[in-house]
């Protein structure tokens, strides 16, 4: 008798006990450890077989992650069991290269109406738009009344697109300059801008330009956007040849471009700062290394981190820890993770337990050497964990990744690789190949002339590239002629080598 009671409670305990495992956090190998000065993280994929994932969200009611991908499909990752599901699909999205549907911010006030934000680019007939919509979001992470809340021009490339809700519940939406040089510098273009908005897609009465969207002007391609407790806003940006940049958003602040890259350290950008006063950026990158989504750190989860903005890379392949002053004002160290281990970073995101998520982009328009591989693009977890359980990496410092010798292959890993690729075959329809070029082989004054002063929308041996090459007149002449004899006797050229009186007549 007393076995037969035994066993009823068993049987009543069962579905509690399922119910308990079941809601249990499925967990994930460790691929390495990070060893920081006193604190140990772990690293984990929390999800792969993705397609390119550009933005990630936290969904703090469902608890899960949100995201998109640049096709114009939205996804979520239950944090608890790792299942992706599809949330839904944008039909009029237009993607090609770097055009799609980009930055997402989602807005979940207390017992309140939620939104989500949606960045994305468009078609109609020839003519591309960035677009900025509102979605209603239910309490079951389902999308309804899509609102369009901006339009504005487009183009093939620089589009921005970030967007956040900072503390001020205003809605803050970054937008390239379109590849036009005069729109960032043009009070009456929405292009190149930080842009301020009610949630309502409304002109907030406070902008600093009365009726009228703009907050904050002079950029070329913002690609991420973050704040931090204070609302104070910075932004990552995308110089040309030189300059990428971080920049601290105030209003009405004109922070240069195209006038002035980054640190006003020229003569001619010192005259025209002195006529109309420019803001620098707190941190500048010359090699540049591509700077996407960034996330401010403000929890003490991590305490080596607090108070830093968490930056990912695309060009240099790297997660990047930017240490803040107290003031927030300046960034006074930098350290750098993951470099060249994981392939392009696009996004991050920090949760309110000082978890950090960040999603790779290896499957997108410009793959790197050795990317994609079989499981990506993926999404990864960096947590804090009781001790080292994998492998152990540790930060870098940011010295480390500065050119040394300047000899061309060097230079040409730092300013050409990304681009034309390391062996020297560019990417179909988008950077022309070097490699057995007639251009390369010919007039040695034909590819100086390129390297000092770029290529913008002119047919190389017949075809028309969509991309754009920069001007490298910012060299020093030896580089210019170690830079320009590498390519011409490499990936198959054998071309004459350049010499200084080459280079002089064209300077």
């Amino acid at each position: 008798m007393r076995k037969k009671i035994k066993y009823g409670w068993l049987l009543i305990l069962l579905p509690f006990l399922h119910g308990c495992y079941s809601d249990k956090e499925k967990e994930t190998p460790v691929i390495n450890s990070i060893q920081l000065k006193e604190s140990v993280l772990s690293l984990s994929k929390e999800a792969s077989g993705l397609r390119v994932p550009w933005d990630l969200q936290y969904d703090r009611v469902n608890q899960t992650i949100l995201f998109s991908e640049i096709d114009g499909s939205i996804r979520k990752l239950d944090i608890r069991t790792k299942r992706v599901s599809l949330v839904d699909s944008l039909k009029d999205v237009y993607h090609q290269r770097t055009l799609g549907l980009l930055g997402m911010s989602l807005y979940q006030p207390e017992g309140g109406q939620a939104f989500l934000y949606l960045s994305y680019t468009s078609k109609r007939d020839s003519l591309i738009f960035s677009n900025l919509y509102r979605y209603h979001y239910s309490a079951d992470g389902k999308l309804s009344n899509p609102k369009l809340m901006l339009q504005i021009p487009g183009n093939t490339g620089h589009n921005g697109s970030r967007v956040i809700v900072s503390t001020d519940e205003k809605v803050y939406w970054a937008t390239g300059d379109a590849a036009n040089d005069t729109f960032a510098q043009d009070s009456s273009s929405l292009n190149g801008k930080i842009l301020r908005l009610n949630l309502d897609g409304s002109i907030p009465a406070d902008n600093p330009i009365p009726n009228s969207y703009i907050y904050a002007w002079g950029f070329r391609n913002m690609q991420g956007l973050t704040y931090n407790a204070k609302g104070t806003i910075y932004s990552s940006e995308h110089g040309d040849a030189i300059e990428d940049e971080i920049n601290l958003i105030q209003p009405l602040k004109n922070y240069g471009w195209p006038q002035i890259e980054g640190k006003i350290d020229t003569e001619k950008e010192k005259a025209i700062a002195k006529r109309s006063p420019r803001t620098e950026p707190i941190k500048s990158w010359t090699p540049v290394v591509a700077p996407s989504g960034m996330a401010y750190y403000g929890l003490q989860t991590i305490p080596e981190w607090q108070n830093s903005l968490i930056l990912a890379t695309l060009k240099n392949q790297s997660l990047r820890i930017l240490k803040l002053s107290a003031d927030g004002k300046n960034i006074i160290d930098e350290q750098i993770l993951f470099k060249d281990q994981l392939g392009r970073l696009r996004s991050v995101l920090v949760l309110p337990n000082g978890d950090i998520y960040f999603c790779s982009s290896n499957r997108d328009w410009n793959p790197q050497k050795g990317f994609p591989k079989a499981d990506d693009d993926v999404i990864y977890r960096l947590r804090l964990s009781d001790r080292a359980t994998a492998p152990v990496l540790k930060p870098q410092a940011a010295g480390n990744d500065a050119l040394e010798k300047k000899n061309g292959q060097v230079l040409y890993d730092a300013y050409c690789a990304s681009c034309h690729k390391a062996d020297g075959k560019g990417l179909t329809n988008t950077f022309p190949p070097l490699a057995q070029s007639k251009l390369v082989n010919g007039n040695p004054k034909t590819l100086l002339k390129l390297l000092l002063h770029g290529l913008k929308g002119q047919k190389v041996q017949g075809i028309k590239y969509e991309g754009a090459m920069p001007a490298f007149a910012f060299l020093k002449d030896e580089e210019i002629i170690e830079l320009a004899n590498y390519i011409r006797t490499h990936f198959g050229n054998k071309a004459t080598t350049i010499n200084q009186q080459n280079l002089t007549s064209l300077r």
